[in-house]
């Protein structure tokens, strides 16, 4: 009798590796070398020597600056703010160790995982490091909750972090086409489609004026109100067509003023910024130390108004005369440094509280 034979298993078909499309690739959904920095160091290396930022990451502002001013030391009780990439979060952290603790806040739910999972493969565990989904206003619940009387050192960096503004689905950016959306936690209010779509000409005019300083606020205003724009390149172009006498490398910073007044509008961030700034003398311990990166007038004037205020009630024992800029050579490495401001304030050792109580 012949020996039977099974069918030989058909051979698993090749599956090509993705081709990465040049070395500087456009789509920010092609730049997989640049988003796995640990597989490619040598492409991020590269990126960051050309002055750019790697794509899914970010690069801190003015770390040497904000470490000088927060002097953190072993055993102090920190706060990230706005904890993004954690970029800041990791250089105080190696300097609070031993018995030290950081409490790192950010509301966005896209990104603080990815964070809190790698400061975690650095090393920073629970007892020095703990990761809250909110945003900086929410700080006096999370203290209590952590069982804190407050903070030696507090860091808000009020800009929008690199990984949100190059992801073209998150839509902060005309850089690339996207979803015209904008929030911080896309799981909460409205994007800033639907915010055109309902708001009338008068407000919104009144709100590219406050919160962007916009000179064409009105013709804007009238142009843009009540429609509708799908992604942020169509709310670009309507903004060129409404425009028609301004040149158009001034056009871009009419855009960039209307898309940074939409911005600060769907996530409510001078609200959060100004009870913020309530609330923070009573988050820091006396002697503690506060500093603020802001990145445009509207951030600025709200802090420095809060200090110089504090200090004259005795609040603040010391606070920064003029604002601290990044060095000319950050800013020639990092050009996304140029807009920033940094001011500070140390809590006096007197414990009066903004109401006058001691």
């Amino acid at each position: 009798m012949a020996e039977e034979h099974s069918p030989a298993a058909s051979p698993t078909p090749h599956k090509r590796r993705v081709r990465y499309s040049g070395k500087n690739p456009r789509r920010f959904e092609d730049k997989y070398k640049e988003r796995d920095p640990a597989q490619h160091a040598g492409t991020v290396a590269k990126v960051i020597a050309s002055g750019k930022t790697p794509a899914g990451t970010h690069r801190p502002i003015m770390v040497a600056e904000i470490l000088e001013v927060l002097a953190p030391k072993p055993g102090d009780i920190a706060v990230d703010g706005t904890l993004g990439y954690g970029g800041h979060t990791e250089e105080i952290l190696t300097k609070i160790r031993p018995g030290g603790k950081l409490l790192g806040l950010d509301h966005d739910p896209v990104e603080l995982p990815k964070t809190e999972a790698r400061l975690r493969a650095l090393g920073f565990d629970e007892a020095i490091f703990t990761a809250h989904r909110s945003n900086f206003a929410g700080l006096p619940q999370i203290l209590a909750a952590q069982g804190l009387d407050g903070a030696d050192l507090i860091l808000a960096d009020l800009g929008v972090s690199s990984m949100q503004i190059d992801d073209p689905s998150r839509g902060f950016s005309v850089k690339h086409s996207g979803p015209l959306d904008m929030r911080m936690n896309p799981q909460r209010g409205q994007p800033v489609s639907a915010l055109l779509e309902k708001i009338q000409p008068s407000a919104l005019a009144q709100l590219l004026m406050q919160n962007a300083d916009e000179p064409k606020a009105v013709q804007l205003g009238a142009a843009l109100a009540g429609k509708s724009f799908a992604t942020t390149h169509a709310l670009a172009d309507a903004i060129r067509a409404a425009l028609p006498q301004v040149a158009k490398e001034d056009c871009h910073q009419n855009i960039r003023r209307v898309f940074q007044a939409l911005r600060i509008a769907v996530n409510d961030e001078f609200s959060a910024l100004e009870n913020f700034l309530r609330q923070l003398p009573a988050c820091l311990k006396p002697g503690g130390r506060v500093a603020i990166l802001t990145f445009h007038s509207g951030e600025d004037r709200r802090v420095k108004k809060a200090f110089i205020s504090g200090q004259a009630a005795g609040i603040y024992s010391e606070i920064s005369i003029e604002i601290v800029r990044a060095s000319a050579e950050e800013q020639r490495s990092n050009p996304r440094s140029a807009p920033a401001k940094l001011r500070w304030a140390r809590r006096s050792l007197q414990t009066t509280t903004p109401d006058g109580a001691v």
